[in-house]
């Protein structure tokens, strides 16, 4: 059926008639995007004048018109309609049955109306006070009535805007600078609201609105097909909810990224974030050139009285003070411009010096220089000279400016052409609740963080490039450390960094994520995990380096990935390794002393015979770390001794579990006595939260750990009643469990790694299951990140040696069947 017979069928049958034609309409594999919104809208509008012709017969003086995204021809499946009843005031109830004509049948379809009945002057008195009403009103279209009333209407409301645009514009911006902190930035969020989110449809209609001012315009290249991606997106997003929905939730990316023809959601969502960057690029551009318009409106008048009319002399050319700020590079405005004696085609430093120069400045790169560089600056050489190196670790090292400086570059691919392998993890989503940020805009912000240590290194050029880098394999298969090594040799190469700088960033690339990995998992008492760290970094320069790297790229990573407390473990771990490094042999773990606190908590535990615990809030940085700002929350501190026995971790990790307390670390070891003292005693030193409510008092977790220990505590029954009671919510289906066996990672014990998605009780399950295997708990290692749990525990068989390589398989394998089930 053509587009014709479509509508013909929806005029000749009534509401009915127009139900089954649009439903006939959306279900059409061949049309889809632009040519079905419009088709959508035709059909509708024809529907209407229908009913308006039906319900307004002899009624003069009145018209229908469609506003907002109906105005523009732009109907997705499940649109609201926009409809605004025009009349002339001179029949008034006439108008009111007309309207009831009108808005019934669009309710008893199930369609969502946002309607008013006014007169054009009612019209302009609204839209004077409401600014939303007035936006809606720049994309008037006339569907039926009298043309004439809605023209003249059309007309006084571009003619209001036109005159109230130095007043209503700070207004609009405004309004979206309060919408984009409320709905985040649509080009990193991983369930992106398509309309309401700084990037989206809202800000795009804004920038129509700007245009239609006159006083400015946006960056028009590259706009319309954003604006279109989004649109279908969202289309796709209605057929496949059902739903009049903006937001792009998880569960509905790859039903919408099949809808649309694509190869995964993560196709989806680089295609929708790339669209979001181009159009908050744009809007970025646009706000600027309309402060400074107004601005230069508001001191012309002073400005013509002072210097008679403002103009150099003999040229008829207003005159601007050009301030210059590196070798081609000047500020004018409040921007960065081109000196008019620069030549980009002659000069290929000239991107990165301009860049450098505005982010050193704080000023943005104007639209006009960065599009000029892109059209005839040549390539650098390779390797690069001085200069360019030189400037890029300027730019990096500026701190937040270098973000839009960044953004500025990347807008026009000045970025992929410097850097050619950017173009693999540009607008690239990361799937992790942790990370706050795509993969590219991690990596320029753990530059940013990379700039505030830079005076803690004795090499801050290879810092920041290595936190520019440190990310870049996530856009090649398997692990992104290895691949990211490869690219980082080579990239560093290209730049022109001699061969022992190449070695360095390359290894801080391999190595970006093993100090934290190895604080938070594993025993650092051990002598063979700070030798493994201290052989893979190689010098105390590196580890320097390393050091600043791991907690810069934490910090850009999102709030749950850095803490005090971490950032002790990783200075311990660094402290231990320094030490080697530079020749002395770490402690026997044997040999490891005991806190104060500890050996008081241990020597109680062995007379008693029985657990001992201390509870207490930590709000300071433990030993040795300096305090930064306001004291961090860290927690509650749990701190037990237990005589040496079986069944101790599950015991501890079930009481906490009923108990609601979250561990978020947790270290276990044996503590050995003084001489004189019999017996040996496990110390779990743990820090903890309440999920909800007060912490529990120590007595009562005393208590019934010892019940647990003796048996007469039945842990496991109780979870289960609790969760029984409380049936698992439905949300995202978490990756199952992986259990995996780290031979080498100690010479002393077999190192057992468990992933998984953090659950009330994990540890416990956990814990139950290694007892259970017969195997003895040496020391345990937990850190929660976020929804995930990261534990290392290192076992050994009933003799006190390493599991076997088949026996630590099967335990693996056995846990993992747990946690599986």
């Amino acid at each position: 059926m053509t587009g014709t017979d479509v509508q013909k069928e929806a005029e000749d049958s009534g509401p009915s008639g127009y139900a089954a034609a649009r439903l006939r309409l959306l279900t059409e594999e061949a049309r889809s995007g632009p040519p079905r919104r419009a088709a959508l809208a035709d059909l509708t509008d024809d529907w209407l004048t229908g009913l308006f012709a039906a319900g307004a017969e002899g009624l003069r003086g009145a018209s229908l018109v469609a506003v907002g995204g109906y105005g523009r021809g732009e109907l997705s499946p499940r649109s609201d309609l926009d409809l605004l009843l025009l009349h002339d005031g001179s029949d008034a109830k006439a108008v009111a049955a007309l309207a009831d004509r009108l808005w019934y049948p669009v309710w008893d379809l199930g369609l969502d109306l946002d309607h008013s009945v006014r007169t054009p002057a009612e019209a302009r008195k609204t839209a004077g006070e409401d600014l939303k009403v007035q936006l809606g009103l720049l994309d008037a279209r006339h569907i039926a009535g009298d043309l004439g009333l809605t023209s003249s209407l059309r007309t006084a409301v571009l003619a209001d805007w036109r005159n109230q645009a130095p007043k209503r514009l700070p207004e609009l911006q405004e309004l979206c600078a309060e919408r984009a902190e409320r709905q985040g930035e649509l080009q990193y969020l991983l369930e992106p609201d398509l309309k309401e989110a700084r990037g989206g449809l809202r800000d795009a209609t804004a920038l129509r609105a700007v245009a239609a001012s006159w006083l400015a315009d946006a960056p028009r290249e590259g706009l319309a097909d954003a604006r279109r991606r989004l649109l279908d997106v969202r289309d796709a997003l209605h057929l496949a909810t059902g739903r009049a929905t903006d937001r792009l939730a998880l569960q509905e990316q790859d039903q919408v990224a099949a809808e649309l023809g694509l190869l995964d959601a993560d196709t989806l969502l680089r295609q929708v974030y790339e669209a979001a960057r181009l159009v908050s690029y744009a809007s970025d551009v646009t706000w600027r050139e309309v402060g400074r318009v107004l601005r230069s409106r508001a001191v012309r008048p002073r400005l013509r009285a002072m210097l008679g009319g403002g103009r150099a002399l003999g040229s008829g050319k207003p005159t601007a003070e050009r301030s210059p700020l590196a070798e081609g590079v000047v500020e004018q405005d409040g921007e960065v411009v081109l000196a008019r004696a620069a030549r980009p085609e002659r000069d290929p430093v000239l991107p990165l010096r301009a860049a450098a120069a505005a982010a050193q400045a704080g000023l943005p790169l104007s639209l006009h220089a960065v599009r000029r560089l892109a059209a005839t600056v040549r390539p650098l050489p390779t390797p690069w000279p001085a200069e360019a190196r030189e400037q890029l670790v300027t730019l990096l090292g500026s701190g937040r400016p270098t973000i839009d400086v960044w953004e500025a570059l990347e807008a026009e691919g000045l970025i992929t052409r410097l850097l050619p392998d950017w173009e693999r993890v540009r607008c690239r989503p990361q799937r992790n609740a942790v990370h706050l940020w795509t993969v590219d805009r991690h990596l320029i912000e753990t530059a940013v963080r990379a700039s505030e240590f830079t005076r803690r290194v004795s090499r801050p050029d290879l810092l920041l490039v290595a936190a520019l880098l440190h990310d870049i394999g996530k856009g090649w298969p398997g692990d992104h450390s290895v691949a990211g090594e490869i690219i980082a040799k080579d990239v560093a190469t290209r730049i022109g960094f001699d061969r022992h700088d190449v070695t360095v960033i390359a290894t801080l690339v391999r190595h970006h994520l093993t100090l934290i990995d190895t604080a938070t998992r594993r025993d650092l008492e051990d002598p063979a995990t700070v030798r493994s760290v201290a052989e893979a970094v190689g010098s105390e320069g590196t580890l320097e380096l390393l050091h600043a790297l791991t907690e810069a790229d934490a910090l850009a990573t999102g709030p749950a990935a850095w803490s005090s407390w971490r950032g002790s473990l990783v200075a311990d771990l660094v402290k231990r390794v320094s030490a080697v490094l530079a020749g002395d042999a770490p402690d026997d773990p044997e040999e490891a002393a005991p806190t104060a606190e500890q050996e008081r908590l241990a020597l109680e535990a062995a007379a008693t015979g029985s657990p001992v615990l201390s509870l207490r809030a930590q709000t300071e940085p433990p030993a040795g770390q300096e305090p930064s700002g306001d004291p961090e929350p860290l927690g509650v501190e749990l701190l037990i001794a237990v005589p040496d026995q079986p069944g101790v971790l599950p015991a501890v990790a079930g009481v906490l579990a009923m108990h609601r307390l979250t561990v978020r670390t947790a270290e276990l070891r044996s503590l050995h006595l003084p001489d004189g003292v019999d017996g040996s005693v496990l110390l779990l030193d743990w820090r903890v939260a309440a999920e909800y409510g007060s912490l529990p008092q120590a007595a009562r977790l005393r208590s019934d750990l010892v019940r647990a220990l003796d048996g007469s505590l039945d842990i496991a029954g109780r979870l289960a009643e609790r969760d029984a009671a409380y049936p698992r919510r439905r949300g995202v289906i978490a990756p199952a469990a992986r259990v995996s066996v780290h031979p080498a990672a100690s010479r002393l014990a077999t190192v057992i790694e468990v992933r998984s998605q953090d659950a009330p009780g994990l540890l416990f399950r956990i814990g139950r299951a290694l007892e259970d295997a017969n195997v003895q708990v040496r020391s345990a290692h937990v850190s929660t990140l976020g929804a995930n749990a990261v534990d290392a525990f290192y076992v050994t068989g009933p003799e006190g040696a390493p599991l076997p390589g088949d026996e630590a398989a099967a335990v693996a394998r056995k846990l993992e069947e747990t946690l599986r089930g």
